[in-house]
């Protein structure tokens, strides 16, 4: 016996979205890597929302009797395989741009600490006995 054409439809729509996810999430890594915050504020609107649609239309799928009896039958195993491949592909390219923020928030990191350390060199300051002291702090300035 065939799978219901709606069942066909059903995992093609859900296919089709998984898809447009992968494709973000690309573009995502793309412009995590050219440091493009405002591009990446609103590939995060788009990939939120997209994955809002994917759970709802998740949910949808899962109430469906024709989809239900079709799956227990076997007769849709070659379409959920496709989309469990997708799926995984999604899951792997957000791990990837997962490290690729951490790593760009250790660089920031370092940087910082770099700098920070520039600077406290250079207001390092001696007291009249010769001892070091860092800052306007240590001449009993206030601000």
């Amino acid at each position: 016996m065939a799978p219901a054409d709606s069942s066909i439809a059903l995992l093609e729509k859900q296919l089709n979205q998984l898809k447009a996810l992968f494709e973000l999430l690309l573009t995502e890594k793309e412009t995590l890597q050219q440091h493009n915050p405002v591009a990446l504020h609103e590939l995060t609107e788009k990939k939120q929302q997209l994955l809002v649609d994917i759970e709802s239309f998740d949910k949808t799928i899962g109430t469906n009797l024709q989809f239900l009896e079709d799956k227990k039958q076997g007769l849709i195993e070659n379409e959920l395989d496709a989309i469990n491949q997708c799926l995984a592909n999604c899951q792997e390219q957000n791990i990837i741009n997962g490290q690729i923020i951490n790593h760009s928030q250790l660089a920031v990191e370092r940087m910082k600490s770099s700098l920070l350390e520039r600077h406290n060199k250079s207001s390092i300051t001696y007291d009249s006995k010769g001892k070091k002291s860092a800052g306007l702090s240590s001449l009993g300035l206030k601000a």
